[in-house]
């Protein structure tokens, strides 16, 4: 059942909200110096993720055709700005004792421009297949073990908020990979004008600069703090997961460049090419060898192909309130 663009308008401009809405008048709470640092840079480092996430939604925007759609991009791209002030806001809340200064984190740095880049010069399904992966990694993982880690009533009223605004992300997302592997696409993609070898090397090379930089990017701003929010790894397991089990959809495992990502792991996991290449695998896929495991079972799968995307959206953020 595809979804309906009426009605994901209709949330878009009813949910709108302020900082205003966050109370931050009571003091935070007690913190350790180690923790009271990690969280203020966290809250830092969560604004950049925001302001990125907020430029990946502009160029969404500008490629949507459905009149609804591009309303409802433009409304992303506001959700994701006021993320970044509140991240802020916390930020200033909680550091109380102003142990050091804090700036975002140098691997974010070097990583935005090159992510912004890449997107705007990749495929549109690549780019969605990152986007959705950062939105599931952040909405179901990160930012839910944050608020319970902190666990005071401003984080909490902050997350409450946000996590409304990321519950309509996810869905939106879940939708473009549909639309992005539906034979429709893939159909009307034959007949559009080819790219010239300068644009394809200009695309391949916005991706390679990119992967330069994701494992570090991630490691620092995904991957150390939820070693601090969450120790067991659950809900970050959890979170990729739910990315394995779309990539296990036929049409999406069609796609060229999931197909190519598929290729890769299991040569990661393969006990002898995995001890030869798996360095140079860790940094062709740029990410964690702890999420290249496969984490889902046949049943998993199984389930995940009688499920609509709708469904495995829904789904995906049930998790958020288990």
């Amino acid at each position: 059942m595809a979804m309906d663009l009426d009605r994901m308008l209709h949330k878009c401009r009813r949910d709108q909200w302020t900082i205003a809405d966050i109370d931050l008048s009571k003091p935070a709470r007690a913190m350790s110096r180690e923790d009271e640092i990690a969280i203020v840079q966290y809250f830092t480092d969560m604004a950049g993720i925001e302001m990125l996430a907020s430029a990946l939604f502009v160029e969404q925007k500008r490629r949507a055709t459905d009149p609804r759609l591009i309303e409802i991009f433009e409304s992303f791209v506001r959700d994701e700005v006021r993320h970044a002030q509140v991240a802020k806001a916390l930020a200033r809340h909680y550091d109380v004792h102003a142990y050091q200064a804090y700036e975002p984190n140098p691997h974010m740095q070097k990583f935005a421009p090159a992510f912004v880049d890449a997107i705007r010069h990749l495929t549109p399904e690549i780019a969605n297949v990152y986007i959705t992966t950062g939105e599931i990694l952040l909405d179901v993982a990160l930012l839910r073990s944050l608020d319970d880690f902190v666990a005071d009533h401003a984080c909490g009223s902050a997350m409450k908020l946000i996590n409304r605004d990321e519950s309509r992300h996810i869905a939106v997302d879940f939708h473009m990979v549909e639309h992005y592997s539906s034979p429709e696409y893939v159909a009307a993609q034959k007949d559009a004008p080819r790219r010239s070898l300068r644009e394809a090397a200009r695309a391949y090379g916005s991706l390679f600069k990119m992967l330069r930089h994701a494992r570090p990017f991630l490691q620092a701003v995904f991957f150390e703090p939820m070693d601090l929010v969450d120790p067991t790894h659950q809900r970050l397991l959890e979170a990729f997961k739910r990315v394995q089990l779309i990539s296990t959809k036929p049409n999406v495992a069609r796609r060229p460049f999931v197909r190519f990502m598929l290729t890769m792991q299991p040569m990661f996991r393969h006990p002898i090419l995995g001890a030869l290449f798996g360095r140079w695998l860790i940094a062709i896929i740029g990410t964690d060898p702890r999420v290249l495991v496969k984490l889902y079972d046949d049943e998993d799968e199984a389930r995940a192909q009688r499920m609509s995307f709708d469904e495995l959206a829904e789904e995906t953020l049930g998790l958020k309130y288990a």
